[in-house]
């Protein structure tokens, strides 16, 4: 058993696996202003979806984002600078901008979990919803009302609308047409933006079917699908990237994107094994998880990942401590995608170990290699395995990340003839500079 990396051997490009929901916690005043900007900045994170952004109190709760906290009464004027509410989510998105991060823009409203519902009603005009999105967009890429231009290129419409009770209360042949209303408006006013969604929470025909005939028959612009998946493995995520990837194809979708811009480690959302998901998140666990979901998709039929969250108030959060915005463990692995996303090129890279995952990148001699041994398996025994690179006899440093290490250097290896031998524990992660 061996993992086979070619240098010379160029076979594509670093995708953008290191995306995330949301941006850094940061404000302008001088009290009480700790901030995790730099570390978020230093990460080198291409985008930040503003999903759920109005959950958390430090990004700006419930005057962010969502279409109802700029818009808050539906019956006002929407040519009106006037009936919108956009100073705490201009705040945020230049925070955002600050690190050197792309906004992904989520048109909708967040989840709701309570017994009253608020912002997932269907809007009682669809075609005058999406004039309000016309002039939100118009707000933050072409200054009207005070605005900016940000340049956001991707506007997603709604947030998991095949959740029926939590992000969406009407039928599915409502949001179809609510689908068809806003991205027909958007698209003819803003030709050369990315629009499209409906960011849907899992792999259901039934609902999807409908959809992608309406997208079909309609004509109806999907610049980019985007879906969910929470599973405790890589193979599953893996199996889903397939499987949207080809109900769009089948569909004439060949050019449009297939992003999943939600996801994270769960065995279940209910009981012991919830509690047990979000203990092992914040951990070790969850940054090898996220490491070998990256390096595993990196080859899959899917073109961007966002990571499942990096709002601080949030359970799911791997990167980032809540109240201190110190460091987590699967800060370290996102960063060094960033690092790869960098350089560039991707080099090719085959491993033939069971639960062992890379992916490497180099770029003018430079070179990097991560390598993740991710099993959801308490009870596995470390693996040995043969590293085979170019055939040379060179010096290589070894950082670890393990629950002693922050994926500093341990030690260097001299190779011989670009052999060596690479012993990992489960649930950790190497990288080889």
């Amino acid at each position: 058993m061996k993992l086979h990396i070619d240098r010379s051997k160029i076979i594509g490009s670093i995708k953008p696996m290191n995306a995330v929901n949301n941006g850094p916690k940061y404000t302008d005043n001088a009290d009480q202003n700790l901030t995790n900007l730099p570390a978020y900045r230093d990460a080198g994170i291409p985008f930040a979806r503003t999903h759920d952004a109005s959950i958390d109190y430090s990004l700006g709760g419930e005057h962010t984002v969502d279409v109802i906290c700029i818009f808050p009464d539906f019956n006002a004027d929407p040519y009106d600078p006037a009936s919108y509410d956009f100073a705490i989510t201009d705040e945020y998105l230049r925070h955002i901008e600050m690190c050197g991060t792309k906004v992904f823009y989520r048109l909708g409203n967040k989840i709701e979990h309570w017994s009253k519902k608020y912002g997932i009603l269907p809007p009682k005009d669809f075609k005058k919803w999406a004039v309000i999105c016309e002039h939100i967009i118009a707000h933050y890429n072409e200054g009207w009302a005070d605005g900016f231009h940000m340049g956001i290129e991707y506007w997603e419409i709604w947030n998991e609308p095949d959740l029926y009770g939590k992000c969406w209360l009407g039928t599915p042949e409502q949001f179809y047409e609510l689908y068809a209303a806003a991205s027909k408006h958007l698209k003819e006013r803003f030709p050369d933006l990315k629009i499209g969604g409906p960011a849907v929470c899992g792999y259901n025909e039934g609902w999807l079917r409908p959809f992608f005939e309406k997208i079909r028959d309609e004509k109806l612009p999907l610049d980019f699908y985007s879906w969910h998946i929470y599973a405790p493995n890589v193979a599953d995520i893996c199996r889903n990237i397939r499987q949207h990837r080809a109900l769009l194809d089948e569909y004439g979708l060949v050019n449009t994107e297939s992003i999943l811009d939600e996801w994270n480690y769960v065995r279940s959302f209910c009981g012991e094994e919830w509690r047990y998901s979000l203990e092992k998140i914040i951990g070790i666990k969850g940054a090898a998880f996220t490491s070998a979901v990256m390096s595993a998709a990196q080859d899959e039929p899917v073109d961007m990942l966002m990571y499942y969250d990096a709002r601080l108030s949030s359970g799911m959060n791997c990167l980032f401590e809540n109240q201190t915005c110190g460091i987590r463990k699967g800060y370290h692995v996102i960063k060094t995608w960033g690092d790869m996303l960098k350089l560039g090129s991707e080099c090719e890279t085959v491993c033939d170990v069971p639960d062992i995952y890379a992916a490497s990148a180099v770029k003018d001699g430079e070179f990097i290699a991560m390598i993740t041994f991710f099993t959801d398996d308490d009870s596995a025994v470390p693996r040995t395995f043969e590293v085979e690179l170019d055939g040379e006899d060179r010096l290589y440093t070894i950082c670890l990340l393990d629950e002693a290490h922050d994926l500093v250097p341990v030690r260097t290896v001299a190779s011989d003839r670009g052999r060596f031998s690479l012993t990992m524990e489960a649930n950790t992660v190497v990288v080889i500079k």
